[in-house]
């Protein structure tokens, strides 16, 4: 058994978004990424299926030339190679669930 904590310790980064892995499974990588209000990470796919839940604040989810405003507790699934952004409209912690096959390294790079 593995446990994380999603909201504890988390650390604003003033010039880009914070990203840490916090588990690793047998299937997944669960990836926190905080935000401070208006900043973003531009158009990018990932090669695998992902998902998305915001846990504290509130986003942006660019995708298919359309925004959808994701609140708290908002979650939304993508498939492999689709283009998206997402932009924190206030300080924001998102959740990113990567199949165990991705690289966390690959985000940072966003």
């Amino acid at each position: 058994m593995k446990t994380a904590a999603f909201l504890n310790d988390i650390q604003y980064n003033e010039e880009k978004v914070a990203i840490t892995l916090l588990l690793e499974t047998d299937f997944s990588k669960e990836i926190r990424i905080v935000f401070k209000k208006n900043q973003v990470m531009k158009d990018h796919k990932a090669p695998y299926p992902i998902v998305v839940q915001v846990l504290k604040g509130s986003i942006n989810f660019g995708v298919n030339n359309e925004v959808k405003k994701l609140n708290s507790g908002d979650i939304i699934s993508l498939e492999a190679k689709v283009i998206h952004n997402l932009t924190a409209l206030e300080d924001s912690v998102v959740r990113l669930t990567l199949s165990k096959s991705d690289s966390v390294n690959r985000v940072k790079e966003v």
